[in-house]
This record gives C-alpha cells, sequence and structure tokens, in this order.
C-alpha cells in the first residue's frame, strides 16, 4: 500500500513539474523521500498499533474417548467425519460379562431381602436379635449399592458422543479389544459445538486490544470473502512465560518475543461451523486508536482476500 500511494504521488507530482504548476528544484526532487518518511512515521507504523493484523487459525477442542469399562468392541456405529449429535451411540462393547455381574447381584440382593424378612420377623416376635437384623440391613444396603454400581457398568458398555461434534480418524474396528486407560484412548473426537478462532499478534502491537473491539477476517478456505467478528479476549499466557514445577535450578533461556494470540468470534455462526479446524487466515483487528489508518487495514486485508484465490502459502 505505502508503494501505491508513492506511485500515485510521483504521478501527481510528474503532471505538476510538466504542465509547470510547480518548478522542478532540489526540494520536488527529494519531496518522495520526505513523503515516503511521513507516510512510514505518520501512517503506517502507527497503523500496527490502531489496527493490528496476524495470522489467523481455527481451533476445534478434541476429546480423546475413553470407555468407562474395558472389553471386546462388538459394534463401531460411528463413521469417520459423519456429523453426530450429543448422546449418538459411537461403539458397543460386549455387555455379556456385566450383564451376568448385575444378575449375580440383583440374586444375592434378593436372597438377602429374603433373610432380612424372616430376621425382621423374628425380632417382632421376640425369639431374634436386633444385631441380626441390623447385620441383615447393612448386607442388603452393600448389595444395593454394588447393584447400582455394576447397573452403570453396564450402561457405559454403550460408548455415545459427548457433544456434537463427528470422529476422525477412526481406526477402531469390531473384535478390538478396549481399555478403560488414559493413556489408550478408543477414538478422537472433535466437538463442533463451538468454534475457536485465534489470531497472532506481535507483541509490540497488542497494547491496545480489548475485548468487544470488531475484527475482520479471511480464509484461505473461502478465498475472496471478508468475514466480521468481535474479540472475545487476548490469552494471558503463552507457553514462553510458564514455569512448571521440577526439581531443577533455573534453566536460562534466550529470552524472544512471542506473539500473543487472541480469541476471536465470528459474527457468521453458520459459517463458522463448517470451517474445518486447521483452517488459515487473516484478520485486522480495529482498536479505538489511529483510526485514519483502518481505511488503509482494511484496503490491505481485501487486497490479500483476493490473493487467496492463488496464494497456497
Amino acid at each position: 500500500m505505502i508503494v501505491v500511494l508513492l506511485n500515485v504521488y510521483l504521478a501527481l507530482l510528474f503532471v505538476l513539474v510538466k504542465t509547470k504548476v510547480v518548478p522542478f528544484n532540489t526540494f520536488w526532487k527529494v519531496s518522495p523521500v520526505i513523503v515516503f518518511l511521513l507516510l512510514m512515521i505518520g501512517l503506517f507504523i502507527p497503523m500496527n498499533w490502531g489496527a493490528p493484523q496476524g495470522s489467523a487459525l481455527v481451533f476445534r477442542n478434541s476429546v480423546a474417548i475413553v470407555p468407562d469399562v474395558a472389553g471386546e468392541v462388538v459394534e463401531v456405529v460411528a463413521r469417520a467425519n459423519a456429523p453426530l449429535k450429543a448422546g449418538d451411540v459411537l461403539f458397543k462393547i460386549d455387555p455379556v460379562p456385566f450383564q451376568s455381574q448385575v444378575d449375580t447381584i440383583d440374586g444375592q440382593l434378593k436372597l438377602a431381602e429374603t433373610r432380612l424378612a424372616q430376621m425382621s420377623q423374628l425380632q417382632n416376635s421376640g425369639t431374634g436379635r436386633a444385631f441380626d437384623v441390623e447385620e441383615r440391613q447393612a448386607t442388603v444396603d452393600q448389595l444395593k449399592a454394588q447393584l447400582e454400581g455394576a447397573k452403570w457398568n453396564l450402561e457405559k458398555t454403550t460408548v455415545r458422543a459427548p457433544a456434537d461434534g463427528y470422529v476422525t480418524n477412526l481406526a477402531l474396528r469390531k473384535g478390538a479389544r478396549v481399555a478403560n486407560l488414559p493413556l489408550a484412548p478408543a477414538m478422537a473426537f472433535i466437538d463442533t459445538s463451538e468454534t475457536i478462532v485465534g489470531v497472532e499478534i506481535n507483541q509490540v502491537d497488542a497494547r491496545y486490544i480489548a475485548s468487544g473491539q470488531p475484527v475482520e477476517l479471511t480464509f484461505k478456505f473461502s478465498p475472496g470473502t471478508i468475514y466480521t467478528g468481535k474479540v472475545e479476549s487476548v490469552f494471558q499466557a503463552i507457553a514462553s512465560g510458564q514455569v512448571q514445577a521440577s526439581g531443577l535450578a533455573v534453566t536460562l533461556k534466550a529470552i524472544q518475543a512471542a506473539p500473543f494470540a487472541v480469541r476471536v468470534k465470528l459474527d457468521d455462526e453458520v459459517f463458522a461451523r463448517t470451517l474445518p479446524a486447521g483452517s488459515a487466515g487473516d484478520a485486522a483487528i480495529f482498536t479505538d486508536r489511529v483510526a485514519a489508518a483502518h481505511v488503509i487495514r482494511k484496503v490491505l486485508l481485501r487486497q490479500i482476500a483476493i490473493t487467496n484465490y492463488v496464494n497456497p502459502f
């Protein structure tokens, strides 16, 4: 943009000199350099503060599906990348051992309840002890708790989607054995109930960014189009500023001004849901500073949107 403005000035200066409106003296010869410096210092450098621009990336939460019970998979219902609603069945684990556990505890509970009734009847007739009744009652209560846990395990043999989304990179097949271990998830579930758009802004340009400020974005996935949004928040921590507990002394590292991440929400929620995770683009945030530069930033962003038709990078 600065090249365009400078070329416009040169063309205008050429016309004025040819028509002898201005003399071609030393001042007008060096005036392009003066204009260039004025544009840089007075407009383009402050533009990065008032309307910072950075790379944008679409994120989605990924949930590692770990079943609550272990067993053999008897059916895989979910299909890769097929939309799912919260509660839809993903896959089923063989319920036979869990059903037999429920039946076993249920039979023991019925026997214990019968013995409790008999002991209570003997106590009421004066021939039984209160201790025996209390002992049988404790057994009944314990079996009821075990039965509730066994029914919960049986219910968990059907693994369901935790939210709206889809399963990606599905490799699970019937006959595989799954375990209820966090280090061995059965599949990866992508949660589409919320679309997170992160914008990378240099630290020197992030000072005036605040929640609620307008944002314009363009994505490689949808070239030639500008989308609007709002700033949700500026992340208050990045990895380079994180300290983790360890038994080691402080290890000094080369300090670098890593960019900050700004979370943005698109106004078009329908389009936001269609964006694949990992969609990249560019975004401009319009603060309440250097308002004169906002128009230039809008023009630059639209140039990027058009070049996205041919620029894959």
